[in-house]
């Protein structure tokens, strides 16, 4: 639903009940993610979408039918059509399965206070319960990033237990669909609950104030990365350079990256070819938390650097994170061309991606986000 929070915003501050259909299982070749909503208001006026266009108008009729006659939420389920693939289904060959409710902004007071959270730029997650016993379905919780959650499914024991895991996944800064409970002595009750999140921009740290870098900041801000250039060479580490970076440090790469704030979304990207550089800052960015260590290189140099890293007491399985030469195979010779090859390679670790061409594979194109450790299972 954040996907269209200014418009639920200004309807919650007014006051004006809506009905809201929330994209809550995929499966296949869907269009949009989970998460993904479309909400109708009682003038008829429609925001938002959750099939990128082919369900639109069946999902709109369930949104206006639920706002005008109130009810407990239902379930749709949309997928592909045999006999007919224009017919209401999805042409791409996918399923996906909508939550359709009634909001009434006067008795969830707490979504105003999400919404504007979001609006503002802070971290912010809302609970969404979308299976259980019907007394918890379509119930919210506004958790923060810091303090108390605002909002309750009726019982302590179920928002303890949804609020624990909807932190973990807004500190990873990801959308999904939970299950939690089942436990007697912690949440009797078993629920499935998709986590909206709402979080800052994923940054993408830039080591090495070189050609490559230029291209690549504007390629990560292309892709909505934070875009951190870092060198310890005043001359060439200027804003005029990299005007697609949001940050231009001169320090050396491996202080800077010691105070730096990072998490599971942060791509590192060591571009400077120099050993004096890359040994101390690669010895500490694969100790870190962060999603991604790339350092650029021929095959000499990187032979030679992992004979550095060991001696310096990076273990094997530190090494294994480090994708080295950085990028995929494309065949890349120029800075911009570069650029792709290793925000590829950024975007096929992150989804699990093989980096073959489509036309060479089977299944499903799209794959399920990487699993969170500590999580319960994510749908």
């Amino acid at each position: 639903m954040l996907n269209i929070a200014d418009t639920l915003h200004q309807w919650c501050r007014e006051g004006r009940p809506f009905g809201l259909a929330t994209v809550v299982h995929v499966s296949g070749s869907a269009p949009l993610p989970v998460g993904t909503a479309l909400a109708v208001d009682t003038d008829g006026t429609a925001v938002g979408s959750i099939s990128g266009g082919c369900v639109e108008a069946a999902v709109y009729e369930l949104g206006r039918h639920v706002l005008a006659h109130g009810g407990p939420p239902t379930r749709a389920r949309f997928g592909y059509a045999d006999d007919d693939a224009f017919a209401v289904g999805l042409t791409c060959g996918g399923e996906i399965e909508v939550l359709v409710q009634r909001v009434d902004p006067a008795a969830e007071p707490h979504l105003v206070a999400a919404l504007e959270a979001v609006l503002a730029g802070h971290p912010t997650a809302v609970a969404h319960v979308v299976d259980g016993p019907d007394e918890f379905v379509g119930s919210t919780l506004h958790v923060p990033d810091e303090g108390p959650h605002d909002g309750t499914l009726g019982e302590e024991s179920e928002d303890r237990a949804v609020v624990s895991h909807a932190r973990a996944l807004l500190r990873a800064g990801r959308t999904a669909r939970i299950e939690v409970g089942g436990d007697a002595d912690t949440c009797p009750e078993r629920l499935s609950v998709l986590v909206h999140t709402h979080a800052p921009r994923p940054r993408m740290l830039i080591f090495g104030a070189v050609d490559f870098a230029s291209a690549l900041s504007q390629a990560g801000h292309f892709l909505g990365f934070s875009v951190t250039v870092c060198d310890a060479r005043p001359a060439f580490t200027t804003p005029a350079r990299f005007p697609y970076a949001d940050e231009v440090v001169v320090d050396w790469p491996h202080r800077y990256l010691r105070d730096a704030e990072v998490d599971a979304r942060t791509a590192v990207c060591v571009l400077t070819h120099d050993a004096k550089f890359d040994i101390p800052l690669l010895c500490l960015a694969l100790t870190l938390p962060v999603g991604y260590v790339g350092a650029m290189g021929s095959r000499r140099t990187h032979e030679h650097r992992i004979d550095l890293l060991q001696e310096a007491g990076v273990s094997q399985d530190q090494l294994v994170r480090l994708h080295s030469p950085i990028g995929l195979d494309i065949g890349a010779r120029t800075p911009e061309e570069t650029a792709i090859s290793i925000t590829a390679e950024i975007i096929a670790h992150a989804n699990r991606g093989t980096g073959r061409p489509l036309s060479h594979g089977t299944g499903p194109i799209h794959r399920p986000a990487r699993p969170l450790p500590g999580l319960a299972t994510a749908v």
